[in-house]
């Protein structure tokens, strides 16, 4: 196309050009199944909150200049960088939407690396930290603690585990949804894991049996594993201040989210592949997860021996950081 509009053989339509990028946004989050709801509010949240210079302006006037301009100002702003990111990525996608409908020539996002979100560094737990973590949780939520890190299960794992998904006698648990709660919206549901690789079955870990039947015999509800004292399902903001509480009485700094981490680290601690590693978190495509499943499928179980054999020795300090 970019030789015919040199050629003078192509024009944008200039009926598209004349809709602002605050339409096209819109547009773009209502039309794109591939857009989940909680990434469409993040979306909303940088429209209002970062991307007020630009909304209004035809989609047709929108210039290189203009989103550099945009974008070094809401660097200056009191923004973190990781919302600028998001809003660049999205902007980005949005436009070059527009282009492949003909309403402008080319995409005015072209600021290298703008769009490029860096991980933060994850902390690691040792296996005592993780047992000191545990004892700190309140009774009722220490179960969730010890399935992210000796499980490697997320928040929305945990609170859409049905208790019929735990079994106990076979020592393994089977992730088959994901809780997700709205911010802004006020809204919580349940959904299907991202990729068909988020549905899966981990071998637990012989060593916290004893815990998950304490909390299956006085905690767990009729239909979620772990539930409230009413026996529905608990929200995710719950069982993370009960850890928030817990991380403070043991006088750590980690997320929730690191125990996961700190679980990929523990596995991969007892040799664990990369393959092995995918397949107990949930953490490939979906293509790629299909390539990995009879790979590991009896190796599962011998990851969980090894874990509580490392949870007995206690320490962790040798773990590499990512993988």
């Amino acid at each position: 196309m970019q030789q015919e509009v040199e050629r003078g053989h192509w024009q944008p339509d200039v009926r598209l050009g004349r809709r602002t990028l605050r339409e096209c946004c819109d547009a773009y989050l209502e039309e794109n199944p591939r857009v989940g709801e909680r990434w469409a509010e993040t979306c909303r949240r940088n429209m209002r909150l970062h991307l007020g210079d630009l909304l209004d302006r035809p989609i047709a006037t929108i210039t290189p200049p203009m989103i550099r301009a945009w974008h070094a100002k809401a660097l200056r702003g009191s923004g973190g960088r990781t919302a600028i990111s998001q809003s660049y990525r999205f902007i980005r996608a949005v436009l070059t939407v527009a282009v492949q409908d003909g309403a402008i020539v080319r995409n005015p996002c072209q600021i290298p690396g703008a769009g490029a979100q860096k991980s933060p560094e994850r902390s690691i737990a040792t296996p005592a930290q993780v047992a000191q973590l545990i004892e700190a949780t309140t009774p009722r939520f220490r179960a969730a603690v010890a399935l992210a890190a000796w499980c490697g299960l997320r928040r929305g794992d945990i609170c859409a585990l049905r208790t019929s998904d735990v079994d106990l006698e076979l020592r393994r648990v089977t992730v088959r949804r994901n809780f997700v709660e709205l911010l802004e919206a006020a809204r919580k549901f349940e959904k299907d894991p991202k990729s068909e690789a988020g549905k899966r079955t981990v071998a637990i870990p012989p060593h916290i049996i004893p815990l998950l039947e304490e909390h299956a015999r006085e905690y767990a509800g009729p239909t979620y594993f772990v539930a409230d004292s009413r026996g529905n399902q608990s929200r995710g903001n719950t069982i993370y201040q009960a850890f928030v509480r817990a991380r403070k009485t043991v006088g750590l700094t980690l997320a929730f989210h690191d125990l996961r981490h700190t679980g990929q680290s523990l596995a991969a601690a007892t040799g664990a592949s990369l393959v092995d590693l995918k397949k107990r978190l949930g953490h490939s495509s979906t293509a790629a997860a299909q390539r990995y499943m009879h790979a590991v499928e009896g190796r599962d179980a011998q990851i969980a021996d090894a874990l509580s054999k490392l949870a007995e020795g206690g320490d962790a300090s040798k773990l590499p950081k990512s993988f």
